[in-house]
């Protein structure tokens, strides 16, 4: 059951920003000398069978796909160089969709504002099943894609983040300790977009050219029925 999905369990979901350069690109960002990093809450999370993805009124919603990391044990103050304690730490891993309100998210650039509200909205972290860890042998050597209605707009290899998983986990957990159910997302590649209600949206994970059964998504789009209108703060 959806309901006891481990992923629901998590005390934060912590997301690498600009972690591939062809993204970067795309939105015309600048390249971080050093992985930073958000916080998206837990209760952003929907998994399959929990309904859709709600787009609020006034919000111009982007896609994202990440290769998502479930944390097993506490991680505190990990070296960068650390590769096999930073993998010893990965419990399982997930297919995430980091959905972004991307004009609110202009909006905050602009005025020095916090990115919370762009990434917060409930259902704005569409995630997949438990991708259990044996799946994945090199989590820096696997293709990310999605699909929206059927035509590929995501894909790109892991092995294109800029910075690699042990350095990710390294800065994160020498500010914040990462605590057993924490996820982690990665970052995203080039093709983000937009989305409206009634597309639909697939995301998967392939190991070798073949898709990853239990990262298998799909998440259609709907209108909230939130009171939340956008305006400009």
């Amino acid at each position: 059951m959806a309901a006891q999905s481990p992923l629901k369990q998590a005390g934060k979901v912590v997301c690498i920003g600009r972690n591939y350069a062809d993204h970067i690109a795309e939105l015309k960002n600048m390249k971080p000398k050093q992985p930073f990093f958000f916080l998206k809450p837990p209760s952003s999370i929907v998994l399959p069978g929990e309904g859709p993805c709600l787009q609020p009124r006034g919000v111009k919603m982007h896609f994202e796909v990440e290769l998502a990391l479930v944390i097993g044990k506490i991680v505190r103050d990990l070296r960068a160089d650390d590769r096999q304690g930073a993998l010893e730490a990965i419990k399982a891993y997930a297919v995430a969709i980091d959905m972004t309100a991307r004009n609110v998210q202009d909006e905050a650039k602009r005025k020095g504002l916090p990115w919370d509200i762009a990434k917060g909205f409930d259902t704005f972290l569409p995630m997949s099943n438990v991708i259990p860890k044996t799946a994945i042998g090199d989590p820096q050597d696997v293709e990310l894609f999605l699909e929206v209605n059927g035509e590929t707009r995501q894909k790109g290899s892991t092995g294109l983040m800029i910075y690699q998983i042990p350095r990710i986990m390294s800065d994160i957990s020498r500010v914040m300790t990462l605590q057993p159910g924490d996820i982690v997302l990665t970052g995203t590649p080039a093709g983000v977009g937009p989305v409206v209600p009634g597309d639909v949206m697939r995301a998967g994970v392939r190991v070798g050219g073949r898709e990853v059964e239990e990262g298998k998504m799909e998440v259609r789009v709907e209108q909230s029925p939130s009171s939340y209108v956008f305006a400009e703060t």
